[in-house]
């Protein structure tokens, strides 16, 4: 029997959660909260590195954020659709570890697959939790399971935000995780080809916009979040 999972973050890209949620699971992980992620895809229409380059990276900053488990579920990079196989595969695994939340892309950002597979784990957070649709994992016929909570983290595009987390104490290791994937970001030494992503003023721009968010409540870094729904609160000291 899997142990069900208190967070567990959903990316179109190897890399994505890092970048844009990595401080909020390493918080929540310090609190002894089980976290874990999920690739949809191997990256392998990225202009530099390659799909095995990806895994490894991937596998350093799993070990840098502390999960409990991830995986890859090897859709089409840049052309994974919006359907009832890609829909199946995720209600799987939503179904196998039971988070109670789920993190999800950006409802709109600069690449297409952002946007797409922010619906798509939503979509599919919802389905999970009908009993008529029957899904099966290494064999064993599943129960449905509804995420508690879904929120979309802010990526490349500003957008703004509803609520944002503090994650000053976790800087260093986010950006760690994020350096991780050393053949996509800012390294010297590489003689691949530049990209909107491989600059140091990219990862500059990454620290700069947690400053916003950290700005806005009083803290020095943090990082934003979007909800469909309101959220509810039982204690007004909750909130900061």
């Amino acid at each position: 029997m899997i142990e069900p999972l208190d967070i567990l973050a959903f990316g179109a890209h190897p890399d994505d959660v890092e970048l844009s949620a990595g401080g909020t699971l390493l918080r929540h992980r310090a609190m002894g909260k089980t976290i874990g992620i999920v690739d949809l895809t191997e990256g392998e229409l990225g202009t530099r590195g390659t799909v095995e380059t990806r895994y490894a990276e991937a596998k350093k900053a799993s070990e840098t954020l502390g999960l409990t488990f991830r995986t890859n579920l090897q859709m089409s990079d840049g052309f994974f659709q919006h359907d009832k196989s890609s829909l199946i595969k995720i209600i799987e695994v939503l179904r196998a570890y039971r988070p109670k939340i789920v993190l999800a892309n950006a409802i709109s950002d600069r690449h297409p697959d952002h946007g797409r597979a922010a619906k798509l784990v939503a979509e599919a957070c919802f389905l999970s939790g009908l009993t008529k649709i029957k899904t099966s994992f290494n064999g064993i016929d599943q129960e449905a399971h509804r995420p508690q909570s879904v929120y979309h983290y802010i990526q490349d595009r500003y957008q703004q935000p509803d609520f944002v987390v503090d994650i000053t104490p976790f800087l260093d290791q986010k950006m760690a995780a994020i350096s991780a994937f050393k053949t996509q970001f800012w390294n010297p030494e590489s003689s691949e080809p530049n990209t909107p992503i491989s600059s140091k003023e990219f990862l500059e721009s990454v620290r700069a916009s947690m400053q916003v968010h950290g700005r806005s409540i009083g803290v020095a870094y943090a990082e934003g979040f979007t909800t469909e729904r309101q959220i509810g609160v039982s204690n007004l000291f909750d909130l900061t």
